[in-house]
């Protein structure tokens, strides 16, 4: 009867002991990604894509006349109006007077030489000057650090460091040789891995982000360890107890 117990006991305490581990596949995030089946020429330069929102200002010697072919400041006043310009499924906006303009694929640079020719050739304004930003640029940062989510940014360029900068930088138990960057471009999704104990991936193109980015830091070994262990108090009180009830029924109905 004892080895019974004593058996019963070991087999309990063995269950609890497996339901509470957690495996590394379990714990983190993309595990079957292929890093070799993917296309590295990746183009360093961020491309407008239809759902993008455009800030467009044109100005020239001529306020007066240069004001006629930017939003209207009274709408932009008016709470239910975004102040920028939508890119259609078709990849075009429309401007005030140049009317609609293909943008789809065009970096900003390229969107501000092409308005400034547009304004040159068909002669509406003399030596203009073209600011476009992208005003939804977001990225979304996973896994250890402090604070993950999806962020926006108005910045022309952000780095890497910056992005886990809104996040609130890495835990304690982030990975820091083996952050994960996902980038989708032309509907193909490409994986880098970047060591953050190295310097050399600065010049890489991955350096900075690109709108849609999502960053992902794994856990270090002890973490993914730890993750399926009892992780506070009253978890392990009300185990040591389930398990005490157990071992007292199975007493009591042996004696």
């Amino acid at each position: 009867m004892n080895l019974t117990k004593s058996s019963f006991i070991f087999f309990t305490f063995f269950l609890l002991f497996l339901s509470s581990c957690s495996s590394k596949k379990q714990v983190i995030y993309f595990n079957d990604i292929n890093f070799e089946n993917q296309d590295k020429n990746i183009i360093s330069l961020g491309k407008i894509q239809p759902n993008d929102i455009l800030s467009i200002i044109i100005s020239s010697s001529s306020t007066e006349l240069s004001a006629m072919y930017n939003l209207n400041q009274d709408q932009n006043q008016n709470s239910s109006f975004f102040p920028g310009y939508l890119v259609n499924l078709e990849g075009k906006i429309t401007l005030p007077i140049l009317g609609k303009i293909t943008v789809k694929d065009l970096t900003m640079a390229q969107l501000e030489e092409l308005l400034v020719k547009i304004l040159i050739e068909g002669k509406h304004l003399s030596e203009p000057i073209v600011t476009a930003r992208l005003m939804n640029a977001k990225f979304t940062v996973l896994g250890e650090v402090s604070k993950p989510g999806t962020y926006t940014y108005s910045e022309q360029n952000i780095s890497v460091l910056q992005a886990l900068g809104y996040a609130g930088d890495l835990t304690i138990n982030g990975k820091r040789e083996n952050v994960l960057l996902i980038r989708e471009e032309n509907n193909a999704k490409t994986y880098i891995t970047i060591d953050m104990t190295s310097k050399q991936w600065f010049g890489s193109p991955y350096y900075y982000i690109k709108p849609n980015d999502v960053i992902y830091v794994n856990p270090n070994g002890p973490k993914v360890k730890t993750a399926g262990y009892i992780g506070n108090l009253g978890t392990f009180i009300s185990i040591v107890s389930l398990s005490l009830s157990m071992i007292l029924t199975v007493f009591l109905f042996t004696q």
